[in-house]
């Protein structure tokens, strides 16, 4: 097993393409590993069985959006340069945090994201505990669902947690956006006008963003200090 204070630490800069690709290289899949992801452009970034025909091709190209995949369920998450804190983590089977039940597995890593905020000042904060919570627009997108591991504020959700598992181990992908504007993936999204209309009226107050959030952040503040920041205080707080 590895040693619980032990992980290897990498920071990753690449479209999301290649954040999402292959990782981590296979002389590092014995030990614990947290990269903190650094997206180079815009991207809708597709769950892996979302299929394809949910997106507009025509609309990403006119907005200059790259069209990614991750190896992982759930819905679509739109990414940009300094919009999110993206930090992806691996643990190997046989490690202290690995856990055969795919319900359980990522709590370990849900209350490490809370206690994370709690430092930085967040109030009135949850990890989902159990099996995931469909709606009506969560297979489309990401946050409009609640899936084991992921963080509320509020009851609203700020974390968003994939999974993908293998023989070698599970990797998580985890996004929480600085700011939630569900019109901006919507409307990338093949929908027809009363139908996006429809998708961003519900799903306005299904997520919350880190800014929204976190007391005391000037909204008119670099993205970039405050995502270090969390970025920080995630790594202190891992088991």
């Amino acid at each position: 097993m590895s040693d619980a204070s032990c992980w290897s630490r990498q920071d990753r800069f690449g479209s999301a393409a290649s954040l999402c690709g292959r990782w981590p290289p296979a002389e590092e899949l014995h030990r614990r590993t947290v990269a903190t992801c650094h997206v180079t452009g815009a991207a809708l970034v597709l769950g892996g069985a979302q299929r394809a025909e949910a997106v507009s091709v025509e609309r990403c190209a006119r907005d200059a959006v790259e069209i990614a995949r991750r190896p992982a369920g759930g819905g679509a998450v739109l990414v940009a340069p300094g919009a999110q804190v993206w930090i992806d983590f691996w643990v190997p089977r046989g490690d202290a945090l690995w856990d055969e039940d795919v319900v359980r597995c990522a709590r370990w890593l849900g209350e490490a994201w809370a206690r994370a905020l709690a430092a930085l000042g967040v109030h009135d904060l949850e990890v989902h505990q159990g099996r995931s919570i469909e709606t009506k627009w969560s297979r489309l997108v990401c946050f409009a669902g609640l899936g084991p591991g992921e963080v509320n504020v509020a009851g609203v959700k700020v974390v968003g947690i994939a999974q993908r598992r293998t023989r070698e181990g599970a990797r998580f992908f985890t996004v929480a956006a600085l700011r939630w504007d569900p019109s901006s993936v919507v409307g990338l999204m093949s929908l027809e006008k009363d139908q996006a209309a429809q998708a961003i009226s519900d799903l306005a107050n299904a997520a919350t963003g880190l800014r929204d959030a976190l007391p005391g952040v000037d909204p008119e503040a670099g993205g970039s200090s405050t995502i270090a920041m969390i970025e920080r205080e995630v790594e202190r707080s891992l088991p």
